[in-house]
């Protein structure tokens, strides 16, 4: 086809292709980085090291970016066409963690005016270099990635007989200026992103410090942060990865993670942010061992609440679903196909809802310890001054503490045990119509208070639930009032005596119940 004379046609506009493909989309310095990371691991790197530095040159960007992984390297060839964009000799190859081949030069120059790339194949020989800059192709005075050329060895190749070093210079939009703050930044979000690497024995440094991988279902014990339990089995489901096709799919493996209410809810706000606690409710999507995405996903109508801070998600799949999640080359986000939501869906939301409110009930269980506890102090100090309970436990005791479970604490041993007993007030479902049960065991008295009766329900939580003193003291006072009686009754041996304390005391609690019902 003739060109047409004094007039440019070109398929590309080049000088505003490469200052618009800045913009295309990278979320943070940490997204970009990642992509150079799986450049290093698809070169089978075992040590990537990111440094943050101020460079030589002065000006309003001194900062210096680079990647160094030990890695097989590359030819002159192969780097030549790394640089292009879309230039891979791996294109829509699905087995690594890469398929467009527009990785190193996208994320580089979204962040930086310019990119160098030295690359080496064994420790005694040549080292070659080329190089994009912005300036360069936007002035027309660079059209094609420059022939690579043999540089001297440099010293940040850290020995490495084989690898690769991506440096960014005249960085103008990192996501921060201070390098200390960059580095703190990038170490949590590379630790989640690269987190099954990291446990497969990767060791990746930023300026020196190792990252450490962050599993955001807090279940993995070698992460910077654990303690939840998996909860219910994993889900496996077959998606095909077009609707149009059914013959391709892939299989979609779904778990979560219960977070521990009772012993993490009593954190400090600062701590609950460290740990990715505060705000952190969400779903990882991991493909091929990497997160691509984090975000509140395939919940359908379920609004986020704070209850939701307390479970985790995560969705892994293989690359073969890439179009059903609608993965696009920066691999840090994705758009999920409307036949991928409906095979999913469903079980993620009743999954999640069925989380949120035992997260809700385990909430209102702590708050009520918190509230119980001035009562129990109270009890135990004056315990001295009463009459001794007979040691040991009877029948009874042994089928109302059995009926209790996991939710009383062991009763205390040593010394401590010889000197008082210690008081519990815990609210339980009594599959009696008791307002209230008691139990005693060697150095514990435990009181039971029934949450379906309806001096419960009228009288009793709406002073737990308040929060002004004069409620707190009138709830506690209806504490000592129900331990006293109950540790009245304690005392009793003789087992007719037993017997019409016990009948007095349902009766009391049935006609309470007539007279408050409506």
């Amino acid at each position: 086809m003739r060109k047409s004379a004094g007039q440019d046609y070109s398929i590309v506009a080049l000088d505003k292709f490469i200052r618009a493909t800045r913009d295309s989309g990278y979320k943070s310095t940490s997204s970009a980085v990642a992509e150079l990371i799986d450049n290093a691991l698809q070169a089978r790197a075992s040590e990537i090291a990111v440094s943050v530095t101020v460079g030589e040159a002065s000006g309003d960007h001194p900062l210096l970016l680079s990647v160094v992984d030990n890695g097989s390297g590359m030819d002159a060839r192969t780097l030549r066409n790394a640089l292009r964009f879309g230039g891979s000799s791996r294109f829509n190859n699905r087995s690594g963690l890469g398929r467009y081949g527009m990785g190193l030069p996208n994320s580089s120059l979204s962040q930086a005016q310019r990119v160098t790339v030295h690359t080496w194949r064994s420790q005694r020989g040549q080292v070659l270099t080329s190089y994009l800059d912005i300036d360069e192709i936007a002035s027309g005075d660079l059209t094609e990635v420059p022939e690579p050329v043999v540089a001297a060895r440099p010293t940040f190749i850290n020995g490495h007989p084989s690898g690769t070093a991506v440096t960014w210079s005249r960085c103008d939009r990192l996501d921060n200026r201070r390098i200390s703050t960059l580095t703190r930044r990038l170490l949590p979000s590379l630790g989640r992103r690269f987190r099954y690497f990291l446990w497969n024995g990767l060791s990746l440094k930023i300026n020196g410090e190792p990252v450490e991988p962050v599993d955001p279902l807090f279940l993995n014990p070698d992460s910077r942060f654990s303690g939840a339990t998996q909860f219910g089995d994993e889900l496996a489901i077959e998606v095909a990865a077009n609707p149009d096709n059914r013959e391709t799919a892939g299989v979609v493996r779904i778990r979560f993670s219960e977070l521990p209410v009772e012993s993490w809810s009593k954190l400090g706000n600062d701590e609950k942010r460290l740990r990715g606690i505060s705000k952190g409710a969400g779903v990882s999507v991991v493909r091929g061992g990497r997160e691509v995405d984090y975000g509140w996903f395939f919940l359908n109508g379920k609004r986020r609440e704070n209850y939701d801070d307390w479970w985790r998600c995560e969705i892994s799949f293989d690359p073969v679903l890439d179009e059903a999640f609608g993965i696009t080359h920066t691999k840090q986000q994705i758009r999920p196909m409307p036949h991928l939501v409906e095979a999913i869906a469903p079980d993620i939301e009743a999954s999640a809802r069925a989380l949120n409110a035992r997260a809700r009930k385990a909430h209102l269980a702590v708050k009520t310890a918190e509230r119980f506890s001035a009562s129990e102090g109270r009890a135990t100090e004056k315990d001295v001054m009463l009459p001794p309970l007979p040691a040991g436990h009877r029948p009874r005791d042994e089928q109302v503490l059995g009926a209790l479970g996991k939710t009383l604490p062991p009763p205390p041993v040593g010394a401590d045990a010889q000197r008082k007993t210690e008081y519990r007030i815990v609210a339980k479902t009594l599959n009696e119509t008791l307002f209230f049960n008691y139990a005693r065991d060697d150095g514990r008295f435990v009181l039971v208070i029934n949450p379906d009766h309806p001096f419960y329900r009228v009288i009793y939580k709406p002073l737990l639930d308040a929060d002004t003193p004069a409620e707190a003291t009138l709830r506690g006072h209806i504490d000592l009032l129900l331990l006293a009686a109950a540790r009245t009754e304690a005392l009793l041996e003789k087992q007719a005596d037993l017997k019409l304390a016990e009948a007095i005391r349902k009766g009391w609690s049935d006609t309470l119940a007539t007279l408050l019902n409506g």
